[in-house]
């Protein structure tokens, strides 16, 4: 009963080169000037569409019922799995955004945005393999010797190639801090690695012909807690064809995700090789974390719709009960779309995927400008919309996805809590990302402690005057941009026990941030679409807006 996910190529394009006008800021950038156009955007978004609903959308199922299979330390992904990636790699999809220098296709960020959310819609736990790519590109690029550049590059930027992000031990989660596993110099540029690591999303498949691991570790005499940590590369297969010592024991058997297979991995000594200067892992591997943060991001907007587009049509279908407004008083029954609790259930999701899509993709136009811009204010501008949005759409739509997503499989009744109609599956997938590449707790922290406490609100205050002089004052967002600001004023203020005060509602500031960007997506949106206006914007307005004043008063209150 249930249908594969479908993108709306045509509506994500409108969000982008229309609403945001994409293509003026990419005939800015020099490195972008030639794919400018928007003709070409279009053609690769449908073709992107066309290969998301075809090939890897009809795998969703299969892959949560049969899930990966861990056998002897090998594990087998679900049937269709290898053959899709392979030809996704072959496709050229993952080199998209990638420098040409490197074998890549240079094109703009922003369409890997929109095929990544479309891919984490269409098969969450297929799109956890490539997810990884483009971090451990970036963090090689900027960190690694060109030895390991050379030999590892090409084959990450093609995909033919998959990587890991191997951070988390049995003791030490987010604390990396407490990370135990140890490298020791093995003659030349080598190093043995010892140690275990848990949760590595993709530890080992039979995807690709080489998995390339990227393992926190320390070095001999290195100093305690985060500053001792080492960044180091160890292949699955090494240069001269053998197998390095790096054992699967098993994989967890989890909530959801079942496709994915999520490792414990055992470094028997296997053979690795740093990865920027000792010591300094933590920086070399948040080039990948932030990275991994906003595709999870995308997986939070994607997972949101693809829940929406089940439920939207089963709502039309569905006929219990007579609606207050009757379309057909000749029919027993009204389809329940037209049931008031239904339709705000379903506007209100509807609200945060658009104003979600627009948001992330006018990061994606930022990274690009702080990567190739002219001007360095602009890079620098742009830099701070990237820092101050990584955790703020982390968090707030990874959250949605999961409750919004429960929303969605009350639109079904009954029918919601069996498999038949794949609304629980969403439910289940969607979990793990409030969890994964830094809780959003951390990303409530991250956004408190670290982005706006330190300079009194400054940045936050720059940005938001920015997104200010994009409409009429008197929209309502804007009074709502006020409270915020008058709120970053009292934070620039507070004493040392009002800040420790602020660190249980750090969410709840996470959560009024959100709200206030989203206060400028839906206007922005509002201007370029009547019929959005009408009727989303309507719901947005009376569903999903009041609740940036009430938690700005959280805030306020923990303040005193």
């Amino acid at each position: 009963m249930t249908q594969p996910y479908r993108p709306d190529a045509a509506l994500s394009a409108r969000w982008l080169l229309d609403v945001l006008d994409a293509p003026a800021t990419w005939r800015e950038l020099p490195a972008l000037a030639e794919h400018a156009d928007a003709d070409l955007a279009r053609q690769v978004l449908e073709e992107a569409a066309t290969f998301v609903h075809e090939v890897v959308a009809p795998l969703n199922r299969v892959g949560d019922e049969i899930g990966a299979r861990w056998h002897d330390g090998a594990v087998t992904m679900p049937p269709g799995f290898r053959d899709a990636y392979q030809a996704f790699w072959r496709a050229g999809w993952p080199a998209l955004s990638a420098p040409p220098a490197l074998g890549g296709q240079g094109l703009p960020v922003a369409l890997e945005f929109v095929l990544y959310e479309w891919l984490s819609a269409a098969n969450h736990g297929w799109t956890m393999a490539p997810g990884l790519l483009h971090g451990a590109v970036e963090c090689l690029r900027h960190h690694a010797s060109p030895g390991l550049q050379a030999r590892y590059l090409p084959r990450l930027v093609s995909g033919e190639w998959l990587a890991t992000m191997a951070l988390t031990e049995p003791h030490a989660g987010s604390d990396l801090g407490l990370v135990r596993t140890r490298a020791t110099p093995a003659g030349g540029d080598g190093y043995r690695i010892e140690g275990t690591k848990i949760f590595i999303s993709g530890g080992e498949h039979d995807l690709t012909d080489n998995i390339v691991h990227l393992v926190l570790a320390r070095l001999p005499e290195a100093p305690p807690g985060p500053k001792g940590l080492s960044l180091l590369l160890a292949p699955k297969w090494l240069p001269d064809g053998r197998r390095n010592a790096i054992v699967c024991e098993r994989i967890e058997a989890k909530m959801g995700l079942h496709a994915s297979p999520t490792c414990v991995l055992r470094f028997d000594g296997a053979e690795g090789w740093l990865v920027g200067a000792p010591h300094q892992g933590l920086a070399a591997m948040f080039v990948m974390m932030n990275a991994a943060r906003l595709h999870v991001a995308l997986q939070g907007i994607g997972l949101l719709d693809a829940a929406w587009q089940k439920a939207h049509a089963y709502a039309h279908e569905r006929r219990q009960m007579r609606a207050p407004q009757r379309r057909d008083p000749a029919q027993p029954a009204d389809p329940i779309i037209d049931h008031p609790a239904v339709r705000r259930l379903l506007d209100t999701q509807r609200a945060w995927i658009d104003t979600g899509r627009l948001l992330a993709y006018r990061t994606a136009l930022a990274l690009d400008v702080a990567r190739h811009h002219p001007d360095g204010a602009r890079r620098q501008a742009a830099q701070r919309w990237c820092a101050l949005l990584t955790p703020v759409l982390k968090a707030a739509w990874t959250e949605q996805a999961f409750h919004g997503a429960s929303d969605c499989l009350q639109v079904f009744g009954g029918h919601g809590y069996v498999r038949e109609w794949g609304i629980e599956q969403i439910v289940r997938d969607a979990r793990v990302t409030m969890i994964y590449e830094g809780t959003n707790e951390i990303q409530a922290q991250d956004l408190l402690l670290r982005k706006t406490l330190p300079d009194g609100g400054a940045a936050l205050s720059a940005l938001l005057r920015e997104l200010q002089a994009d409409g009429p004052a008197g929209a309502a967002w804007h009074v709502g941009a006020q409270r915020l600001h008058a709120l970053l004023e009292r934070l620039a203020a507070a004493d040392e026990a009002q800040r420790l005060a602020l660190l249980p509602v750090a969410g709840d500031f996470l959560r009024a941030a959100a709200l206030t960007l989203m206060g400028w997506a839906r206007a922005r949106l509002g201007r370029h679409d009547a019929a959005w206006d009408g009727e989303v914007g309507a719901a947005f307005d009376r569903w999903v807006w009041p609740e940036q004043a009430w938690r700005c008063e959280m805030v306020e209150r923990a303040l005193g």
